[in-house]
């Protein structure tokens, strides 16, 4: 029998034992991803079964993973531990454990065992539907310095889990899918034809993204089902419903820049000639206005003439985190006027959705967008899986004004339409102590992390020469935005 018959007869076995044990079940059954199935794995009672166990993490191995070389694997909390722990004491290769939250004592580790930064980490887990789950894994071993690039699963739904994985450089290998699993079944005897194509069915009508929505259903923007990872800015320009998006898009590629400098000084004539010095290497400036100490209406007009003349946009980081009544004053009122003069503005969902109800209500014919904060780059932060999805849904309202996504990872930004921002990025990669900011290379924040617009902040304001610096980093982010659209081999 041939290695390939071996391992079909091997595979053909213990779906039906996982069906005898009633690890495959048949019904209706609601999904961690908030939709009914016709179909349930519960991959967590295996571990009454051993020797079942034992044969998942055999096959998983022989399938998937002995050919490959990996510095250690990580098993997705907590149905596929036990299956990952099996697999390590097997080939040897060391375990992580990613907790679901960081410890509150001790080392406070989010990521338990030894390793090194730039080591390759393979993650095993036991069903995949949307990959949201492994997507969080990857997310937090990735802040940790790892290389994380595959995934093996035991059983692929065929839901659009392979797909979102690949959305974000993730390579996934299934031991086996939904449609061979009914198909060695009905084979088998254990389920009836109408049951193969009711499955199909549901499998036809129900394709997932990572936040839980469906693929199927026409997003307002379109397009959605584009991977925007490799659409060209320009592209992308036709799928913006917000103008300031759109006209990002469209100056991003003109300038052949996705640089954002955050100009966080505290002097006018700083901050000014700050602006003229690298406005020729930038899509946006971003200010913090209210620490400027001699602010004057002045102060304004300098920035409108600096960005008219260098071609890029003001982005007033002002973080609007209020009741709608409270953000609409914050936004046109008082000193500084925002509304009059910032292309853009940056909001926290947190309020919920009458913070951008409330800042749209002042805005009239002006062209204005926001970026809503779902996920920030500083040590500690609070933003869950939840938070981030919650978030988008507030964006999915308000698509004409909200113009993209403030984030670090790019399962958050759905439509080819919005613009991720990510902030944290320096020529080397080192924090900065107790502040908090963790910081990513200029190709991990672009490739990996699929930021669309890169934002440096401290690697150039405090560079001793800013519009070299700007031209450094402007090249590099360039180089990989090509790469990533598939322009630059």
């Amino acid at each position: 029998m041939s290695v390939m018959a071996t391992f079909e007869h091997k595979l053909r076995e213990l779906i039906i034992k996982l069906h005898e044990i009633e690890v495959l079940k048949f019904g209706m059954f609601k999904m961690k991803v908030g939709i009914d199935s016709p179909v349930y794995f519960d991959m967590r009672s295996v571990v009454s079964y051993p020797e079942i166990m034992e044969d998942v993490a055999e096959l998983l191995w022989e399938f998937a993973i002995k050919d490959k070389t990996y510095d250690e694997l990580c098993g997705v909390p907590y149905a596929a531990l036990p299956i990952a722990t099996l697999i390590s004491s097997r080939s040897k290769i060391p375990m992580l454990i990613r907790r679901k939250e960081a410890k509150k004592y001790g080392t406070k580790k989010l990521v338990e065992g030894k390793f090194n930064p730039h080591d390759k980490c393979v993650i095993i887990e036991d069903v995949v539907t949307s990959g949201s789950s492994i997507l969080e894994t990857v997310r937090d071993l990735r802040s940790e310095g790892l290389d994380v690039t595959s995934t093996v699963v035991v059983v692929d739904r065929e839901q659009g889990g392979k797909y979102n994985l690949s959305q974000q450089g993730i390579t996934m290998h299934s031991l086996c899918t939904l449609s061979q699993i009914l198909q060695i079944l009905k084979e088998a005897g254990r389920v009836t034809q109408e049951t193969v194509d009711n499955v199909k069915k549901y499998l036809a009508a129900s394709q997932i993204r990572p936040d839980g929505s469906f693929i199927v259903t026409p997003p307002p923007s379109g397009g959605a089902d584009q991977n925007r990872m490799t659409l060209s800015y320009a592209a992308r320009a036709d799928h913006a419903q917000n103008p300031v998006a759109a006209k990002l898009f469209k100056l991003m590629e003109e300038k052949q820049t996705n640089l954002c400098v955050a100009a966080d000084v505290t002097n006018a004539s700083k901050l000014i000639a700050l602006a003229h010095s690298v406005g020729p290497y930038i899509c946006i400036f971003k200010t913090h206005i209210d620490i400027v100490e001699d602010f004057s209406p002045q102060v304004i007009q300098e920035l409108l003439d600096a960005a008219q003349q260098h071609n890029f946009l003001l982005l007033e980081d002002r973080k609007f985190a209020d009741i709608g009544h409270a953000v609409s004053l914050q936004y046109s009122k008082g000193t500084h006027k925002i509304s009059s003069w910032a292309d853009l503005v940056t909001v926290h969902p947190v309020p919920g959705e009458n913070v951008l109800t409330g800042l749209k209500s002042v805005v009239g014919d002006l062209k204005r967008g926001c970026f809503l904060v779902v996920e920030m780059s500083s040590a500690g932060n609070l933003n869950t899986p939840n938070y981030i999805s919650s978030s988008m849904e507030m964006c999915d309202k308000h698509l004409d004004f909200v113009a993209g996504v403030v984030c670090q990872t790019p399962a958050a930004v759905r439509y080819p339409g919005l613009v991720q921002l990510t902030p944290g990025v320096r020529l080397e990669c080192k924090n900065d102590g107790d502040l908090g900011q963790q910081y990513n290379s200029p190709d991990d924040v672009i490739l990996s992390r699929g930021a669309d617009v890169a934002v440096v902040g401290r690697g150039i304001t405090l560079a001793t020469d800013p519009i070299q610096v700007a031209k450094e980093y402007r090249a590099k982010l360039w180089t990989a935005y090509q790469k990533r659209i598939g322009s630059l081999k």
